[in-house]
């Protein structure tokens, strides 16, 4: 084995430790050819991963198929790991192929090395804070519609559902950001954009982690379907850049401030030497529908759940917004900056129920993690979901606590073991916008209705189901109002 890179490696103190080779890690029994694969079910494949750790350790090995595994859930080696990206960490491979079979157009997302940085410039030029700040008016504009929509079943005593109506909020929020366009499915009904959505990121999640890709070799009525709902939201996606082209070719004002996301990225991907061209702009487009839309919905429907069963939190978190901003047509920036409680409680959401709890990564070169050799081509699967629920990292881990997110808390907490965002160059770029969604999708509810009841399917605890990202399964909510909408008498 050639030298290895130390940067992932812990500081060293006095002589270096001897490396382990991830054969000898402890981790459970595997089958000849099999692996481990008969002991994982996709859909909780996060929380069998974990159980594994808590049973063997925080570096332990795993076989997924015929495929050696290192499984890393100690934050400090995972935190050094992800701000190894790009250069010695790459998402897997088999994540491009599978992008790349359903015919996908790979964006900032699944980009590495330069294409990654060319497509970055762009992106972020679109994701800045200044640039979501001249689009909040919108973004109030689709919260004042959500209100109405749960005004109307609050009325009639009608049950909500957290999942579909929380993406379609979503959708509207990064349709119009990313487009320019309103589409409006809160209140116009279901839209052919988020209905292939719907159902391409299951097929994401299915296809990432079967062991048989049995699609390259027969096809089901399934994988057709897909085949035409892929084909759909591109043609769909190339004609809203086209039309974007259009409006910037009529108005040269607009290319000198951007009104959206996408004429942002075309603006920034025409500059010379950009390294950027239309398919990777499509391609950006594709990823912050596909990132955004269950992402930001689940973490919302996480977070009500929560509150709901935490009184004192939610008497807490209705105090500030009715003091702070409690009216939504009056929403602003600086109200939403200020609600550091909610935002605390967003922090602690995701603490908790983090709707990525981990994340795999092949090495770029023979390098170290931990005191693991790691060489060139493993897949390191990063369990972001150990430490950040773990004693030694937070005092009542188990507990929702917001007030350990304020800096007045007195809380011993070690808050960097919590990663909902990653680490590093590849910090996920739509961090603002999420987090803003968030607070003003929590304080349009918090403000205007008393939440009756959220319940589950069984009547139990909220089930994980991991899909594209992990949610929770088949969550409701009542509701009662406390406000009366002039737009409805």
């Amino acid at each position: 084995m050639p030298p290895l890179d130390q940067t992932a490696a812990p500081a060293a103190t006095g002589q270096l430790r001897q490396l382990r080779q991830i054969r000898q890690l402890p981790g459970p029994f595997a089958l000849p050819i099999l692996g481990n694969s008969l002991q994982l079910r996709v859909p909780r494949i996060h929380r069998d991963v974990e159980g594994w750790v808590r049973r063997y350790g925080p570096f332990m090995r795993a076989w997924f198929g015929r495929t050696l595994v290192l499984i890393v859930a100690d934050s400090e080696a995972v935190s050094n790991v992800m701000r190894d990206r790009p250069d010695g960490f790459r998402r897997p491979l088999s994540s491009y192929i599978v992008s790349e079979e359903m015919g996908g157009t790979p964006g900032l997302f699944l980009a590495e090395g330069a294409e990654w940085r060319n497509q970055r410039r762009m992106v972020m030029a679109g994701l800045a804070p200044g640039a979501v700040k001249a689009y909040f008016p919108a973004l109030v504009t689709v919260a004042q519609r959500l209100q109405r929509r749960w005004q109307q079943a609050a009325a009639n005593g009608a049950a909500i559902t957290l999942d579909d109506d929380l993406k379609r909020y979503t959708v509207d929020i990064i349709a119009g950001l990313a487009f320019g366009s309103d589409v409006n499915t809160l209140e116009a009904g279901e839209d052919v954009i988020q209905r292939h959505l719907d159902a391409i990121l299951p097929a994401v999640g299915r296809r990432s982690f079967a062991m048989i890709p049995y699609w390259r070799y027969v096809k089901l009525p399934s994988d057709r379907r897909l085949e035409r709902d892929v084909a759909a939201l591109d043609t769909a996606v190339a004609t809203l850049v086209q039309q974007a082209r259009e409006r910037l070719a009529r108005d040269e004002a607009r290319r000198a401030r951007p009104p959206n996301l996408l004429e942002a990225m075309i603006v920034a991907a025409d500059q010379p030497d950009s390294g950027v061209d239309n398919r990777a702009v499509v391609g950006n487009v594709l990823t912050m529908l596909l990132a955004g839309e269950d992402t930001t919905a689940n973490t919302i429907s996480w977070m009500i759940y929560l509150l709901q069963r935490h009184p004192d939190a939610m008497a807490r978190a209705r105090e500030e917004v009715q003091r702070v901003a409690p009216d939504v047509a009056s929403f602003s920036i600086e109200q939403m900056d200020s609600l550091d409680y909610l935002n605390a409680c967003a922090s602690e959401a995701m603490r908790l129920k983090p709707v990525a709890p981990f994340l795999p990564l092949e090495a770029l070169r023979d390098t170290v993690v931990g005191d693991v050799a790691v060489p060139q081509g493993t897949l390191v699967w990063c369990v972001l979901r150990h430490d950040s629920v773990s004693e030694s990292h937070f005092a009542d881990p188990q507990a929702f606590r917001p007030e350990r997110w304020l800096e007045s808390s007195g809380q011993h907490d070690d808050k960097r073991a919590s990663l909902p965002f990653g680490a590093g160059l590849r910090t996920c770029p739509g961090r603002y916008l999420a987090l803003l969604e968030i607070k003003i999708a929590m304080a349009m509810l918090l403000g205007s209705f008393d939440i009756a009841g959220v319940d589950t399917p069984d009547g139990g605890e909220a089930r994980e189901l991991l899909q594209f990202v992990m949610s929770p399964v088949g969550l409701s909510m009542r509701l009662a109002s406390r406000l009366v909408i002039p737009s409805l008498i």
